[in-house]
């Protein structure tokens, strides 16, 4: 496993490579470029992404989801963005799973293509595999309320239908 993980229990990572496997195993890995990556019901997956979450994204964006500070719409200070929330309050939930993926693993500027713009968001393709960052983003998206998940669920339909260039 690429990721830097630090885990204080070994059975906690036993069962992480255990997670690994079964997704695997199941069919769950996916490959990035499908309109709908995620997967929130997928229990294996869930159980990868809580720990993986916990481990690589709550010091910024909170154990609990709920951000870095609660006026997260207005630049700190420093002038970057403060981590959003990922639970329904935040915009998580408006971005398609294939974006969601790309701004995870590539950052921000480079996944939106922006130039002069800096971001704390760092870049996670040297850190974690492509199906570790699907299950973060899984286990996100399965603490969102149902009618949440059903408006994402939607997005990614539109999404997938949008011709790319």
């Amino acid at each position: 496993m690429k990721s830097r993980i630090w885990l204080g229990a070994g059975g906690i990572a036993v069962a992480a490579l255990a997670a690994v496997a079964a997704i695997r195993l199941t069919g769950g890995g996916a490959d990035p470029g499908g309109a709908e990556l995620l997967r929130p019901d997928h229990a294996p997956t869930v159980a990868l992404g809580e720990p993986l979450y916990e481990a690589n994204c709550a010091s910024c964006h909170g154990v609990d989801l709920k951000g870095e500070v609660a006026d997260w719409r207005s630049p700190k200070p420093d002038g970057l963005m403060p981590a959003p929330p990922h639970d329904e309050t935040g915009h998580t939930w408006h971005h398609p799973d294939q974006v969601l993926f790309d701004i995870t693993k590539l950052g921000v500027v480079r996944a939106a293509n922006l130039e002069n713009y800096r971001s704390a968001m760092p870049a996670y393709e040297d850190i974690l595999t492509d199906d570790e960052i699907i299950a973060i983003l899984s286990y996100i998206k399965s603490t969102w309320p149902a009618d949440v998940r059903e408006r994402h669920d939607e997005l990614n339909r539109v999404y997938s239908m949008e011709p790319r260039s």
